[in-house]
């Protein structure tokens, strides 16, 4: 059967529980698509996490690989469009769980500023708009760990001219992360929720081999 690859971090800085690492186990073994979904929780630590995904693909050797994290403050399921070559996590205030900060490092040396994402953005959000779930597409992945591991994973995939397709889906809150106090009035998302969409976005790209070219209408500004 064929399998995607659905990987979710840990929790990490401020975020006790995070959305990624939920949804990732809730899908684990469940076929979608005619595909098995295969979950792996990855370290939320620079360099460490692409090495762990990269070993993973190999194992494994999915059709798909669909990245997860958090992103806070947003309201609904976003499908990244693009990483680039940048680590920031200083204007963040955070360290991963190794306790290092990276300012303006490079994911890869030889690598270019960025890459897009190999996943049908369009199709995955319509899909998820179509279940009744709020999703839209993102252009900023930040430039903490979800960024890095993503470029990492492209820049791998492109360097060994891979078949495989991989892209990033950033998740909301949790309901009890959004009800703590530093983040009172942030947005959130049931992790129900936030695993049906993701569900619907992975069966959305197993079918749709390129994008669809219909528009895909945004309000989203980060």
């Amino acid at each position: 059967m064929t399998k995607v690859l659905l990987t979710g971090f840990e929790a990490y800085g401020y975020t006790p529980v995070n959305p990624a690492e939920s949804v990732a186990r809730a899908l684990d073994g469940a076929v979608v698509g005619g595909a098995e979904i295969v979950s792996r929780i990855v370290p939320n630590t620079f360099f460490k996490c692409i090495d762990f995904v990269k070993a993973e693909i190999e194992q494994i050797q999915p059709e798909l690989v669909v990245m997860m994290g958090e992103y806070g403050g947003r309201s609904m399921i976003t499908v990244e469009r693009i990483a680039q070559n940048l680590n920031d996590g200083t204007r963040y205030g955070l360290v991963d769980n190794a306790g290092r900060s990276l300012q303006g490092g490079l994911t890869a040396a030889d690598g270019p500023a960025a890459y897009y994402t190999t996943l049908p953005i369009r199709a995955m959000v319509q899909a998820m708009r179509d279940a009744g779930i709020p999703a839209d597409i993102s252009d900023a992945a930040g430039t903490f760990c979800c960024n890095h591991l993503m470029y990492g994973i492209l820049h791998y995939l492109s360097q060994s001219e891979s078949s495989i397709r991989a892209g990033w889906i950033h998740l909301p809150y949790l309901p009890e992360v959004a009800a703590r106090v530093e983040n009172l009035g942030e947005p959130s998302m049931s992790a129900e929720t936030s695993t049906e969409g993701v569900r619907m976005g992975i069966e959305a790209a197993l079918t749709h081999s390129e994008d669809i070219d219909a528009a895909s209408p945004s309000r989203l500004q980060i």
